[in-house]
């Protein structure tokens, strides 16, 4: 199965998903939802800041282990 995904297939997966937890919080704090209401009429609300950091920093971390592994 290594060869056929390649030797790496683990590495890129994890700074794909780290990367993505990254990229999507850092959207969702700087563009907060708008104030429509959607289809239950429920307002969207901000994400919460502290969770949205502790994401942050934690797929940081990983990204940046990850790219030291691929490139060491």
């Amino acid at each position: 199965m290594g060869e056929l995904l390649g030797p790496n297939f683990v590495q890129h997966l994890l700074l794909a998903l780290s990367a993505g937890l990254v990229i999507g919080n850092v959207v969702a704090l700087v563009r907060p939802p708008t104030g429509r209401a959607g289809a239950d009429g429920a307002v969207p609300q901000r994400p919460p800041l502290r969770r949205s950091l502790v994401m942050i920093g934690l797929g940081s971390v990983v990204s940046a282990w990850v790219l030291l592994t691929l490139f060491r």
